[in-house]
């Protein structure tokens, strides 16, 4: 019992807790600058896709769980203020993984939120587990060539802006 509960206030603290840097935090498993690690994810039911796919574009991975209060908080801002705005650009793609989590959560999250983002699910912990050891909300973005150059623990609103000042940077130059 006693397990269980410090298992529960540790899980709590990290999720009420201000945004980390995550560039030194010891649950973050990938770097700045580094390249992007290989993985594969079901796109749809039936359909598959490699994070190789999505060189070319600055692409945006968020880690959450729809329990989770400051990833629920975060989605209408991720659905508004960046999805909305860069949806159109063929420079840029968006997934968020739902860890632990399978199509018959993410589906029902996804259509009763009226989020229009790709929402899917990392029911084994795969594809988080290629970046850190826990805490959600987590967000990563990628260059054109794959390699990170932003990465965030939590949810904050200074963090949040960070975020936003770097896609607009990377996304508003002329196209190609």
């Amino acid at each position: 019992m006693k397990n269980i509960l410090m298992f529960l206030v540790l899980g709590m603290t990290a999720f009420v807790s201000k945004a980390q840097d995550a560039a030194t935090d010891a649950t973050t498993l990938t770097k700045i600058g580094q390249q992007v690690p290989a993985f594969e994810f079901k796109l749809k039911k039936d359909k598959t896709a490699s994070i190789n796919d999505y060189k070319g574009k600055i692409v945006m991975l968020n880690f959450f769980a729809t329990w989770c209060p400051p990833c629920r908080q975060e989605f209408p801002r991720v659905q508004k203020e960046i999805w909305e705005k860069y949806k159109d650009n063929p420079k840029f793609a968006l997934m968020a993984f739902a860890r632990q989590e399978g199509w018959e959560k993410v589906l029902p999250f996804k259509e009763s939120n009226k989020y229009t983002f790709n929402i899917l699910p990392d029911e084994s912990r795969a594809i988080f587990s290629l970046f850190a050891t826990q805490s959600i909300p987590r967000n990563v973005i990628l260059d054109e060539d794959g390699k990170i150059i932003y990465q965030s623990i939590g949810y904050s609103d200074k963090d949040f802006s960070e975020l936003l000042t770097l896609l607009d940077s990377r996304l508003k130059k002329p196209l190609p």
